[in-house]
């Protein structure tokens, strides 16, 4: 099955990046990667220009602006057209042999989604967090195995920056997912789980990249309220009468703001995962 992959970017170490994306070429002969930077500057601009013109299955879409990890995501996805899509952070937490794990068995046929997960019993993370980060990040992630698991997809990690999934289960979920930032993650896993698909999560090697951004309390805070639109959208996919009773308009979907050229209703939401961070867009 062809497969696309798509790499956020939010200001990254370009030469970092292009080791990487060296690795994924040569270990899943992708047929196209697609890199989506968000606000680089000039020289990070200019670097990642010359990085695809390195690559013949490359290529970058930069915007001014900061999206968001999801719609950075949701746009890559849109504009790949590949049977089997794909996407990793930046800055390689997931090694490639980890990457294909994760990917293999979406490509053989095998599951529809698949999940990386470092909190997996089977997990090999290498950490570089404070305890309050920590502790917040093990915090969030028992609360949504609580509250995203009731839509079918009981996880130990539903923001790991590593997740496959066929054209097919796009199309299924792409009209119903509005967050943004990294709580796309999580309304992605809920929303394909309401629909459905049987998820499969798949233990991997990370190391947690240093020089995090996140403020731990703010961000904590934001990504709560992220996990409750989650399962309220999980819940009016799967046709929960409650749900739909208390449903209000939520605008357009993601994918008519993430792919507008002219910026439209540009997301805001900056909830990120406050236990481990990608550093990618959000």
């Amino acid at each position: 099955m062809s497969l696309g992959i798509v790499v956020p970017a939010y200001r990254p170490d370009v030469d970092a990046l292009r080791g990487y994306v060296r690795a994924l070429e040569d270990r899943l002969s992708p047929e196209r990667i697609r890199i989506e930077s968000d606000a680089a500057d000039p020289e990070t601009a200019a670097a990642l220009t010359d990085l695809a013109g390195a690559f013949d299955a490359v290529s970058v879409n930069a915007v001014p602006d900061r999206r968001g990890k999801g719609a950075a995501v949701t746009a890559g996805f849109e504009a790949l057209d590949t049977s089997v899509l794909a996407f990793v952070d930046a800055d390689g937490a997931t090694p490639v042999e980890s990457a294909v794990d994760v990917i293999g068995p979406v490509r053989r046929g095998a599951v529809s989604v698949a999940v990386g997960s470092r909190r997996h019993p089977d997990a090999d993370v290498t950490m570089h967090q404070g305890h309050l980060r920590r502790f917040l990040g093990d915090g969030f992630a028992w609360l949504a195995r609580r509250v995203v698991g009731s839509t079918g997809a009981r996880l130990y990690d539903y923001q790991c920056g590593a997740k496959a999934l066929t054209a097919e289960v796009w199309r299924a979920v792409r009209d119903h997912l509005h967050q943004p930032g990294f709580a796309w993650d999580l309304e992605f896993v809920a929303v394909a789980a309401a629909c459905g698909y049987r998820v499969r999560e798949v233990p991997i090697t990370w190391e947690d990249k240093p020089g995090s951004t996140v403020a731990p309390v703010r961000d904590t805070a934001a990504m709560f309220a992220g996990l409750l639109r989650a399962r309220h959208r999980a819940g009016i996919v799967s046709g929960s009468a409650v749900h739909r009773s208390i449903a209000r308009d939520p605008g357009p979907p993601l994918v008519d703001r993430a792919t507008d050229p002219a910026g439209g209703d540009r997301a805001t939401d900056r909830a990120v995962d406050p236990g481990v961070d990608g550093r990618g867009p959000g």
